[in-house]
């Protein structure tokens, strides 16, 4: 797996900077593409805002400059949402989509050219359980995973004679820094983290670091054959159904 050459958005912090830093500890050559350029060596930290089609195309063009070509796209960078379907406002809706479902867009399309060019291409996009099954109080955000999860099976299906494969991974309830947040402003975070881990078969959040291995695999060569699927990282949160 080494010599390959990867850009990962949201890359500086939580899953991007655990899937950038696994990638580059086997050999690659990897570059964060984030809103910071803060991050550690032997990453390239590159500015990058997902909203902004301009600042997408001259990060990727970067990227692919400094690595002479890209092999791997990991579309991972995405914000949070909580609430019903009359919660958020239209301009909560807007702005939600355009960072985790037109980010991806943005970034994929600039990357494409790049990727039309390599031996091994592949995307992979950070989804969530979100996307498939109902959640209490995150309408606005599972309504961004739902299409993610389109949008990676429409992907697949136009650039696979391209030889590029399109994959998502769909974690469940993750300990990242969206979450430490989330439970920072909770009346009892002790109380709220164990029922985010209770509602998980396996009795506890999600690592960054097992989320970065399965993106690692959909990325890598080993899944050669492998594209239109969404991977589930969620401790059996989406498909068992245990005895209490």
């Amino acid at each position: 797996m080494t010599g390959l050459r990867a850009i990962v958005t949201g890359g500086a912090s939580g899953i991007g900077l655990a899937t950038a830093t696994l990638l580059a500890r086997r050999g690659w050559r990897v570059a964060t593409l984030d809103l910071t350029t803060e991050v550690p060596s032997p990453l390239v930290g590159l500015r990058c805002d997902v909203t902004d089609d301009a600042s997408v195309r001259a990060a990727v063009a970067a990227a692919a400059e400094q690595f002479g070509g890209l092999d791997v796209v990991v579309n991972n960078a995405g914000i949070g949402a909580q609430g019903t379907v009359e919660d958020n406002d239209d301009a909560e809706w807007a702005r939600v989509f355009d960072v985790n479902v037109q980010g991806m867009v943005r970034v994929s399309r600039a990357a494409l050219p790049h990727l039309r060019q390599s031996s091994h291409a592949a995307i992979v996009n950070t989804c969530s359980v979100a996307a498939t099954a109902g959640l209490p109080s995150r309408a606005l955000y599972s309504a961004t995973k739902g299409a993610v999860q389109s949008l990676t099976l429409a992907m697949a299906a136009d650039h696979l004679s391209e030889g590029i494969r399109v994959n998502c991974v769909n974690p469940g309830t993750a300990d990242t820094p969206w979450i430490g947040r989330l439970l920072g402003k909770a009346d009892d975070p002790a109380a709220e983290r164990a029922a985010l881990e209770a509602r998980q078969p396996t009795g506890r959040l999600i690592t960054a670091d097992e989320v970065a291995d399965a993106i690692a695999y959909l990325a890598g060569p080993d899944a050669s054959a492998t594209t239109g699927v969404a991977l589930a990282v969620d401790g059996g949160m989406q498909g068992l159904r245990l005895r209490k």
